[in-house]
Order: C-alpha cells, then structure tokens, then sequence
C-alpha cells in the first residue's frame, strides 16, 4: 500500500507538495483553484516528500530513504514567496526535517550507508526554523498563524500579519520540534520561544476549571472561541504537554498536563464519548458532535496510563467506523454523519497502535486489519489513494493529504511489526504529532536551553502513575481479558438510535424469557458467477467472459443483450454523448464514485444494460475471487438495467473485440445459461467451495420477543419455539467476538484445525470486506 501511495507521489507529482489522486498529478499552489485555509500547508517544498522521510526508514526502504534525502538536499528550496501555516509547516517540513536527519545521522554512524551526510538536512530545519521565527514577533509571544517563508509577517511584501487569532493548538504545538531543534544546532532561540507561546496558554487557562478555549488572541491574550475539548483546535496542545516532559524531561509539561488531564477527564470525558464545553461553565455542552481528530486521545491516555477510557473511546470510534467504514469528519453524539468527509487521517490508527503495544491484545490487530482493508477497498485509485469525499456516498475527492505517508502507514507498519523487524529501536524515540521521531535520548545527551521558571501550583492529588507509566502487570495482574470486559458494554453502541447513556448499575438476579421464533432458512448463498457471452461473428457464443453480478439493478434470470459500444465512460460526470449511447449496452471503467452512481447516469443517459470493468490493470476472475457488486446506502430500487462486473483481464478481451469489430452482440446472464453450455470457449476461473465433506452452519433466522409467562405454553408463540432463560449464574448464550466476521470450514476429518474457506465461498454477498466491493 506504501509502494503505491509514494511511488504514484514519485511518479506523478514529485517535486510538487502533494499528489491528485484522481487526475494523477501534483498539486502545485497557484495553479489549481484556491481552497482556502487548507492550501496553507503547501509551501512549493515538496512537502510529502519530506514529510515522508523517516516513513521510509520505518518500513526498511533504506535505498528509498537514501535516494530521497539526495532529493530533498538538492531540490528543496525554503525561501519561496508563499504564506503558509506556521503550525502545519512546523508539524510536517521542520518535523520532517528533523526526524529525517535523526534517521540519517543514526545511518551513518552505523557506518553502512549515507556516509557522504554530512547534515545537510539539520542545515535545512535551521534554515526553515529561522524563516517561522518571525511569526513569534508578537507582544504576547503567542505566534501569527501564518507567516510568509521568504518576507517572514510584517514586511510590506509578506502579505500577511494582519491575523489576530490563533487556535490553541496552533500555537500550543511548537515545542517538541522546536526544541529538538535548539537541542541539535545549539541554537535556543527556537525552544525559547516555544517555550513563551505555552507560558502564555497555561496563564490564559481558566483557572476555575483548569480548561483553555479553542482560539485566542495572539494580541491581547484574551479567548475568541471559549469551547473547550480535546479534538480540532486543542488536540496537539495537550499531547505537546505530555511528550515534552518525555523528550525533554522537564517536569514543568508534566505537571501542567496532569492539572489539564484531571479538568477533562472531569468535565469532557464521559466516557465513551469526548464532549465540548464551555471552559468557564464546563458543565454546560456547547455541541452535540465530536470530530475525528479526538481519535488520538486515547493514544494519548495509553502514555498516561489511563488505560480504561482509552479502550471505551477507541471502542466507540471503532463501532463508528464499522458503521460508515471510516471516521467521518465530524459525528454526532448519537453516532450519525455531521461531516460526512473522511480525509485519510490517521488518528484512529494511531490510537490502535498504543492499544495494541500497551495491552498485547490481538483484537487490535482486528481492528488494524479492518483499517487496511476499508482503505484497499474504498480509498484505493489507480494514482494512490484518495480522500472521501462523503462516507455516505463513497466519493472520492482528488486530494492525498502529506500525512497519509507520514503517519498512517508508520502506525500500521508499527502495529503489525514485531520490534525485531525494524531497522531501528522504536522505544528510543517519541512520535510528534506528525509521527516524526525525535530521540528522547534529547533530553540528557543535549544541554537544555533557558531554565523555564514558570511555577506550578501542585492543586491534583498524585498517585501512583502521576510520574510514571503503569504497566499491564501492575494494572490488571493476571487477567488478559479485562480489554474485553470493558469492550464489551459498548458492543452494540451505535446500534442505539439515541445518545448513549450509561446506566446506572443494579445488583441482583433477573430471570429474563425469551420466546424465539425460529424458521431454517437455506444455506447462505454464494456468489453466483455471471457471463458476458459474445454472439456476434465471429464469435458466435465461443467467446465467455466470467463476470460478477450486483445486488442492484434487473435481476439477470432473464437474458439480456444489445450492442457493445467501443468508448469505455468514467460516468462519474454528465454523459456527454447520450445520444450514441441510447438502446446499447455501455461500459464503464470502476474508480472515482459508487457502482450505483455510474449506473444511474447511464441509466438516464438510455443505456439498456452496463459492463463494469476493474481499473486495476491484472486482475483476473482466475485469481481474484468474485464478488457482488453493492449499492451507495441509498435505495436502488430505481435502477432497472442489468449489471455486471469483469476484471481487468477479462475485460481487457472485450475492449480488444470492441477496437477490432467496432459493435459486438453480447448476452448478459447466469453462468448455467450461457448459450451452447458446454462448447463455448469461456475465460473463467474454477470456482472453488468448500470440500464436500466440510460441515458448514445451517442459516436460522432468529426472531426474538418478550413472551408473557406461561404464554409458551399456550401455544400463542407460533410454530417452532426456543426458550432462553438467561441467569446470573449462568452463560446460557455466548457471543463470537471475532469482528473480522471470517468464516471457518470444520473438517470432519480434523476436529481440532480451522481452515479458511476458499476463493469466492468466503465472501458473501454482503460483505464489505470482500475483495474492494468500492468502484
């Protein structure tokens, strides 16, 4: 997944800052549309090449990593004429910098590779930590949001400096690179400033609640946004707390992170949701949405130790993405879309990651398993990877954000790494919030810059784990099951049509009836495979293509045919000529939106019938299992032509035939009713089951409800019954935790051995995590 993600930034976009997914190209600012605040981050210094760098080193590309660095030494300039985020540009450039130089310094003193280093990456951090300097020219210390790279904030060129306001977070997340990179130049202008911009904040606190607002003036310090949360605006203000006591190992950040800890954990926490107040009344909610960069605060709470609210936050996340396959921007309280984009962030991931390294519990893996497939299967271009646009509607947006390399894939990388793997000791190093790493062996290899003499009243009482991480031993001793115990009450969390509510807990036992209506239903059905037979000359029928079928559109029991047409259509935009396309069978190539919305345009465009072909150039029905192509999670009810699907190979014959022939007769319908069954030449694959002599489960649908007592009995249930008495005492019924919802075969034979199914009878119909049921 990294190889494509970088090689397609490489291919099509470098030295751009970004990649367009989409159009396979770069993005380079000026030359596309504005897009406001967001284009900030882009500074015409290729960023996710930089941002990319350790990554490399992390997953072993060393040769990448080598190349790389060559580039950025040769073809980044930091001196452009361009405003940018002075935190964005922090967080991802000088970070980037910085932890490349780390990675290549610690290379060469191995003495194998990069011996012509000779720091030139430090040089540049320095160079680029000078040009942010200006943004700290404030009286307050608090920095300009932007600043421009070659004319710094108040030069009459620099067009800029006018701001007022800065988010919290903005001018709270200076600290770790800055430092580092006083440490390693040994120059303290920068640690000393970032220093000032979070002695201000913690001033700025209200000290009635110990909470800070989301935006304030950079001026006068006074509170623009009085919200206070732990998500977009503040996040990485409380995570910089934290990790500078790790990597510079000055109590100062400890002690004010655990007084800001105890306030939200008292007032945001309400575990398993994290909800904005207002910092001067913090009892009072101020939205009813949480947004997706929460996701990193129980990674957060695993550095502190708090282990229980980690597992109940992840947990919900986990059972929102479950829901909408990723973390939608925003979500509210009750688990539904307020934002439906999903930019590729990692924070989830990132929080799976501390979970799996604190608890050893495999069921984060799952959930690192599930991350990667909803990406392959949802996210995945022929250029990369690219945004969605909305969860709902699974469109794509043509945007790569630099952090998808810089942090998702570190993190998964990491989750499914074993330490020994890797080409450096990942304990050694804290990740900023860009996933960067910088070496805690900072703080005592390095003299610290100026004594920061900001004094902390100790108000929180300390325990055990106020200096310390806890350890799982010292946690829970002896008990590997209490993650899931505390998973399990929020199981079924989004399944509520209501905010979540904990309830109050009541002692006793209850004897609870459940009448179940039980009706055997058959075997769960397999993917039926499909054919596109050409019956034209000269193939007349000997020409069968495999196809999968959709779960939308006219059920192809009956035969269908017309004729092909030679123009594949991306059909995600208007159909420029319907006119062509009216009374034929139309193709269209996979990618760019949902399956039902190319059907519907070509629909109304008067196609009679549509062949989907994959745009993953080598895929094959030989070695690719089918699947059923899904809807968009609206009704599909309208859609009333016949669809079907062929992989590229597959249909990379029918395009051939097409260019050669120009119009081609095919029929569309089930496999078993291909004309001349049995003499056709058919381009398919052996569609493999499960051995004859598997046990496979029978279906039931299970229908539950409370029966009054002694109604069994009357005969007033209706058929078949079971009855459920569930105690105390007792685990009459036992819920599968696997969320992978593989299916095992049991051989008769070998009672102790599970064995996946193969090919297509392990993925049903429904599943989404069949092989990229996305378009």
């Amino acid at each position: 997944m990294f190889d494509h993600a970088y090689g397609s930034y490489m291919k099509y976009a470098y030295p751009a800052d970004e990649l367009m997914p989409l159009s396979c190209r770069g993005r380079v600012r000026g030359q596309e549309p504005n897009r406001g605040d967001i284009d900030d981050s882009l500074g015409k210094f290729s960023l996710t090449l930089i941002d990319t760098l350790d990554t490399l080193v992390v997953l072993n590309k060393l040769d990448e990593f080598e190349d790389a660095v060559r580039k950025a030494v040769s073809d980044v300039r930091l001196d452009n004429d361009v405003v940018v985020s002075v935190f964005e540009t922090n967080i991802r450039v000088l970070g980037g910098l910085l932890g490349a130089h780390v990675m290549a310094d610690l290379l060469r003193q191995r003495g194998e590779r990069m011996q012509w280093y000779r720091d030139e990456l430090l040089h540049m951090a320095k160079e680029l930590g000078h040009r942010l300097l200006p943004a700290f020219n404030t009286t307050s210390g608090l920095p300009y949001p932007k600043v421009n790279l070659r004319y710094g904030v108040l030069n009459p060129l620099s067009r800029t400096g006018t701001e007022s306001d800065t988010c919290t977070a903005c001018a709270g997340t200076m600290i770790l690179e800055f430092a580092a990179l006083s440490r390693l130049s040994g120059e303290t202008v920068f640690e000393a400033n970032a220093r000032k911009a979070l002695d201000v904040l913690w001033e700025r606190r209200q000290r009635g609640s110990d909470l800070v607002g989301t935006v304030i003036n950079i001026h006068n310090e006074e509170w623009v946004r009085r919200d206070s949360g732990v998500g977009a605006g503040i996040d990485s203000y409380y995570e910089y707390l934290m990790k500078a006591y790790i990597l510079l190992g000055d109590n100062v950040f400890l002690d004010r992170f655990n007084i800001h800890y105890s306030a939200i954990m008292k007032y945001i926490s309400q575990p398993p949701l994290l909800l904005n107040v207002h910092m001067h009344n913090p009892t009072v909610s101020v939205r009813s949405w949480m947004d997706s960069l929460l996701a990193f605060f129980p990674g957060l709470q695993v550095l502190r130790g708090d282990l229980k609210p980690a597992i109940e936050t992840h947990e919900m996340l986990y059972q929102v993405t479950k829901q909408h396959k990723f973390l939608p921007e925003a979500f509210t309280t009750e688990f539904r879309v307020h934002w439906g984009q999903h930019l590729l962030r990692p924070e989830f991931a990132e929080s799976t990651y501390y979970l799996y390294k604190a608890t050893g519990d495999p069921y984060y893996l799952r959930v690192g398993q599930s991350i990667v497939e909803k990406l392959n299967a949802y996210a995945r271009v022929p250029c990369g990877f690219a945004a969605v646009q909305d969860v709902r509607t699974g469109t794509h947006e043509d945007r790569m954000d630099s952090f998808f390399l810089a942090e998702m894939f570190k993190y998964l990388y990491l989750l499914f790494s074993e330490k020994s793997e890797l080409p450096i000791d990942i304990d050694d190093y804290i990740f900023t919030t860009e996933a960067h790493l910088l070496p805690v062996s900072l703080s005592t290899t390095k003299p610290p810059c100026q004594v920061n003499n900001t004094t902390v009243p100790v108000s929180q009482e300390e325990d055990l784990f106020t200096h310390s991480c806890p350890s799982m031993e010292t946690l829970f001793p002896n008990n590997p099951s209490f993650a899931k115990t505390i998973r399990d009450s929020y199981k079924y969390l989004t399944g509520v049509g209501r905010a979540f509510h904990p309830l109050p807990e009541h002692k006793g036992v209850y004897r609870v009836k459940l009448v179940a209506e039980v009706n055997q239903t058959p075997e769960e059905e397999e993917v039926a495979p499909h054919v596109v037979q050409l019956i034209s000359p000269p193939f007349l029928g000997r020409t069968v293509l495999t196809a999968g079928p959709a779960k939308f559109g006219m059920d192809l029991t009956k035969q269908e045919h017309g004729v092909m047409k030679a123009s594949p259509y991306t059909a995600c935009g208007p159909i420029d000529n319907a006119a062509q396309l009216n009374g034929h069978i139309a193709l269209a190539l996979r990618g760019d939106c949902m399956f039902a919305a190319k059907a519907r345009r070509l629909q109304e465009a008067g196609a009679i019938g549509i062949i989907f072909i994959d745009h993953r150039e080598g895929s094959n029905s030989v070695e690719t299992p089918l699947f059923q192509m899904v809807g968009d999670g609206d009704s599909t009810e309208d859609l009333s032509l016949p669809l079907v699907f062929l992989f590229s190979r597959e249909g990379a014959m029918l395009t051939a035939a097409l260019e050669e022939h120009h119009n081609v007769d095919v029929l569309l319908l089930p496999k078993e009713r291909q004309l001349g069954h049995g003499e056709a030449h058919t381009f398919n694959f052996s569609y493999s089951y499960c051995p004859a002599n598997t046990e496979r489960p029978v279906g039931m649908n299970i229908k539950l409800r409370l029966a009054e007592e002694g109604e069994l009995e009357d005969g007033a249930a209706g058929g078949p019954t079971l009855e459920f008495v569930l105690e105390k005492e007792e685990v009459l019924l036992k819920e599968e935790e696997e969320e992978s919802q593989q299916r095992f075969c049991t051989k008769a034979a070998e009672k102790d051995r599970t064995e996946p199914c193969s090919a297509g009878s392990s993925h049903t119909p429904n599943s989404d995590s069949g092989p990229d049921t996305n378009p």
